[in-house]
């Protein structure tokens, strides 16, 4: 795979904090769902195109999709104490399966910033005070953090700035802070402040990304990421984080567990897979998929990638899934599907010879009265993206260092 640059377009929900739970290796803090968020599966692929732009030949041949509605958000405490050798559960809000992000504090005392959890990119950037346009989002005061260091000093700041295909830019300064994730505390982690951005970053109300991916993807060159820095300062039992993302159906939410995983959320045994980062994703091969009982594809190179919503295919084997499910393609890349999945197989995946699936009811990503849009999209790119669509239905836990994915069928 070639090297991609990371970006990622921001929306909202309201965060309420309910009891903690105990889980596998700890507490986590169940938040509740907003309700209001209108799904936008153009939108949703519109994301992937600016998120993959130069080096994989996304083409956008209709015009950018409006900002879906969006409600103020709130958010609740991540802040805390670190413990040597062990594990941070942060609860992820599910913004009615389309966006799962978590909150997390920054400095000292810790600011709280709802971030989207991304593992498809390896970038902790965030919008700051000192950017004038950035929308109505929660910011990062720098000057209010007794921890927060600029690299490179007062008068020669060091800088960051990443382009998009579609022209939009992000741009701002590079410093390091203390950063607290599900009650660990991670010490001088490299923090991108934000201070212009395009419009195309105000229409949501999150702050930023915290990318989960490997170093050598980071804009920033020498960038150790948040979960990289937890193993080196030896904050995590393990050097693995198990991923939970829960449908809006069954209540949503869903949780990350850095140092752990959390068995009450998986059937059956872990699978393993392994896992080439080289070029800093999650990347797995695929062996074969299988759609409503037949063959749509086999070896696809694939990444593993929380932050996007749907599985994204070549468009090959999107449109033999399309026919495998009686599905017809619109303009925009997205296709439209029966609302009745009462008469589908599950939707399989074979990685490393093992058996994975998507059920029925997550063909379906939007509805509209009788009109239903797939949780599936074509592109030109040469690789798979599996998004949300089939994280939801499979828990994941990502091993930093071996590195691989191990997976099981999620718990309903």
């Amino acid at each position: 795979m070639k090297t991609i640059l990371t970006a990622v377009v921001l929306s909202a929900v309201s965060l309420v904090c309910a009891a903690p739970v105990e889980s596998h290796s700890g507490f986590a803090v169940q938040l509740q769902r907003n309700e209001n968020y209108q799904r936008n599966a153009t939108r949703a692929l519109y994301k992937v195109g600016l998120k993959y732009p130069a080096h994989f030949s996304f083409h956008w041949p209709w015009d950018k999709p409006s900002g879906g509605s969006s409600s103020p958000s709130s958010t609740s405490s991540a802040s805390g104490s670190s413990s040597k050798g062990s594990n941070g559960n942060v609860p992820i809000v599910d913004d009615n399966d389309v966006e799962y992000y978590g909150t997390i504090g920054v400095g000292t005392p810790a600011q709280d910033l709802a971030l989207i959890f991304d593992t498809g990119s390896a970038d902790l950037w965030f919008a700051s005070t000192n950017c004038m346009m950035c929308g109505s989002n929660a910011k990062f005061a720098s000057g209010q953090s007794s921890t927060y260091d600029r690299s490179g000093g007062l008068f020669f700041p060091e800088r960051w700035s990443i382009s998009y295909g579609d022209g939009s830019t992000a741009k701002g300064i590079v410093g390091t802070d203390t950063v607290s994730i599900g009650g660990l505390t991670v010490e001088k982690q490299a923090v991108q402040l934000a201070t212009s951005e395009s419009s195309s970053f105000r229409q949501g109300k999150t702050s930023g990304i915290m990318g989960l991916g490997f170093d050598n993807l980071a804009s920033v060159k020498g960038t150790v990421t948040p979960f990289h820095n937890m193993i080196k300062q030896n904050l995590v039992k393990k050097p693995i984080f198990g991923v939970y993302l829960g449908r809006q159906s069954k209540q949503g939410g869903g949780e990350y567990v850095f140092g752990g995983y959390n068995k009450a959320h998986f059937t059956g045994s872990l699978k393993s897979v392994p896992v080439d980062n080289s070029q800093g994703f999650w990347g797995v091969t695929v062996d074969s998929i299988t759609a409503n009982g037949k063959s749509a594809g086999s070896d696809l190179q694939a990444i593993v990638d929380t932050g996007t919503s749907l599985v994204v295919m070549p468009q090959k084997q999107a449109d033999e899934v399309a026919a495998a499910y009686g599905a017809t393609a619109n303009k925009d890349g997205t296709y439209t599907i029966d609302c009745d999945t009462s008469k589908f197989k599950p939707w399989q995946f074979k990685l490393a010879g093992h058996n994975f699936q998507v059920a029925a009811e997550d063909m379906i990503y939007a509805q509209s009265g009788k009109q239903c849009i797939a949780g599936f999209a074509a592109s030109d790119t040469q690789f798979t993206i599996l998004g949300d669509t089939f994280i939801k239905n499979n828990y994941v836990v990502f091993n930093y260092e071996k590195p691989e994915i191990q997976m099981a069928p999620i718990k309903d």
